[in-house]
């Protein structure tokens, strides 16, 4: 059964009270790659009666937040799986016209800066209840950040939502204990003991912190006079974030009050992954959505599954190793192939897995070889400025689950659609296995610029990497008789990049290499990203160089141009 959505669904439930009840920005999908259905099947799992509010109407008479009442420990906000100001904004700042997480893809169903918009409301109807924040949108917005869409600094969005607590990074385990924490009241002495959260607390509270073990950063306030200290908070915030054993909490100041943050949990383990995909999700949207039109980010992934979570490659634009991690988290073979399983067996499925993938697609279960050197280790990237050399890159576990995957009755084909990381090949047989089983006719590939600096600014490998893979896809193409494309991926007007870098950029690609180029992205600088950083404050924090930034949307518009000429 579907989690409830509405008053009627709940009485039929037979149900006189509801634990927490979660408010999320996008249309609800009861599968392991949407969160609300994570948060609550995890919640059911240890027996708590959850529902789940949709997308829910800000701006009439805000019946759909108080149709349910109040929930006998929390309410929980989500501003879905993306940040709710890219979802609604392209990066020249226009707005929208689609919503791939809204049935018919259509716009205007979720505010802008949904985490604050909710969570008010849900503040000023029910005062007393407590309001639990986590997503995406909450995650990379705990602390003082660059907000691109209004062009300033904007303090933690704690600050501005009045949520009581906020769960970063990925929720498993954690939403979990904050439930057991509530299950008397509101506790703030347990919930401040839990790990991976953030909450916003008194003076008397952070003099009593163990100054051992306690970072205390630029306030807001000193971040708004100088870049240079939201820069210094930055570095800091990415290197605590990325410890394989993390014990240090994150102190910020706003006005007389202070934001904390409590280190990361440990690693999940393959059991509490696995336990997250094996809940018995209805792998569906509501039934609330017929004729309602297709969900697009549902179509696109209802035949796919993730085997991984987690990614070392720490690019500097991409929020995935900022929310999820730096290390790898492995599901088990038995988990996936079980998965795939039900997805042979659901109605519609004509034999296609649409991707076998993760935030990188063949990163699975790898990791360090000395797992003490990792401990000691504080580097964002585990592949920039070059490779760890103590990274096990071997691609045997990932080809011997492809090859198993092959091999399930009802399996057609099963194709790889999240990017791969070319940089991880060595002499391994992948390009040419994931080429001969497991490529639809287009292998989709990220180098994302061509130049040296923009490329050492970007985290990315030295562009040689990509010619070299296109080398290789050709003739492994010539030899198995594929006719196939190579699609490359780039980004304009990065931090660093100029107009003349874009001049040989199309010099190099749509010349020398004859590439005709699909699809295009001009950067959009998003929160607790190296790239906003550098955006805002012009440097690079780490080494207090001076950043090249195009930050009039004409300059952007002229950089992005050089991808339609030759």
């Amino acid at each position: 059964m579907f989690l409830p959505t509405t008053a009627k669904e709940v009485k039929a439930l037979g149900w006189d009270y509801i634990d927490v009840i979660l408010f999320t920005a996008d249309a609800y999908i009861d599968h392991p790659a949407f969160g609300a259905a994570v948060v609550g099947r995890l919640l059911e799992a240890e027996g708590y009666r959850v529902a789940i509010v949709p997308q829910p109407n800000w701006r009439d008479d805000l019946r759909d937040f108080t149709k349910l009442g109040a929930p006998r420990l929390f309410f929980g906000v989500s501003g879905g799986a993306m940040d709710s100001m890219v979802n609604h904004y392209t990066a020249n700042l226009r707005l929208r016209s689609n919503d791939a997480y809204t049935p018919g893809g259509k716009a205007g169903f979720r505010p802008d800066r949904a985490v604050t918009v909710y969570t008010q409301i849900l503040k000023r109807l029910f005062p007393h209840v407590p309001v639990v924040v986590g997503g995406i949108e909450a995650s990379l917005r705990r602390l003082t950040h660059y907000d691109y869409w209004s062009d300033s600094i904007k303090p933690s969005v704690l600050a501005e939502c009045g949520a009581d607590l906020l769960i970063y990074g990925m929720g498993e385990g954690v939403v979990q204990e904050v439930a057991r924490a509530m299950r008397n009241g509101f506790n703030a002495k347990l919930l401040r003991k839990i790990r991976q959260v953030a909450f916003v607390a008194d003076r008397s509270y952070v003099e009593r912190l163990d100054p051992a073990t306690t970072l205390r950063l630029h306030s807001y306030e000193e971040c708004l006079r100088s870049k240079a200290s939201f820069g210094e908070n930055f570095v800091i915030i990415e290197r605590e974030s990325n410890l394989k054993h993390p014990e240090n909490t994150l102190v910020e100041g706003i006005g007389d009050r202070f934001v904390v943050v409590t280190p990361p949990r440990a690693m999940l383990t393959t059991e509490e992954l696995d336990h997250s995909f094996d809940l018995p999700y209805e792998r569906a949207p509501h039934p609330r959505y017929r004729g309602k039109g297709d969900i697009p980010a549902w179509e696109m992934i209802k035949f796919s599954v993730n085997i991984h979570r987690g990614c070392f490659g720490g690019c500097s634009f991409c929020t995935i190793s900022a929310h999820q991690g730096k290390f790898i988290h492995s599901r088990s073979e038995r988990s996936i192939l079980q998965e795939i399983e039900r997805i042979v067996q659901m109605p519609d499925f004509k034999g296609y897995l649409s991707d076998v993938g993760a935030p990188s697609a063949n990163m699975y279960r790898m990791g360090g070889r000395d797992e003490r050197l990792c401990a000691k280790c504080r580097r964002p990237s585990c592949l920039h400025p070059r490779r760890c050399p103590n990274l096990d890159n071997d691609h045997r576990p990932l080809l011997a689950l492809y090859e198993k995957i092959r091999r399930i009755k009802g399996i057609r084909k099963a194709f790889i659609g999240s990017g791969i990381r070319y940089d991880l090949f060595d002499d391994s047989p992948y390009l040419q296995t994931v080429l001969k089983y497991h490529t639809s006719g287009r292998l989709k590939v990220a180098p994302e610029h061509t130049e040296a600096e923009v490329l050492d600014l970007m985290r990315k490998p030295p562009f040689a990497l990509f010619e070299q893979l296109n080398t290789d896809f050709h003739r492994i193409c010539r030899n198995e008789g594929l006719n196939y494309q190579l699609i490359p991926y780039f980004i304009s007007s990065h931090p660093g990049c100029r107009e003349n870098d874009m001049k040989e950029l199309a010099r190099k690609v749509l010349g020398k290499l004859r590439f005709t180029l699909e699809q295009v992205q001009d950067l959009t600088p998003t929160p607790m990203t190296l790239s906003s950083v550098m955006f805002w404050t012009g440097e690079n924090p780490y080494t207090h160089e001076k950043v090249y930034v195009a930050r009039s949307q004409e300059e952007k518009r002229r950089q992005k141009s050089w991808f339609f000429r030759k």
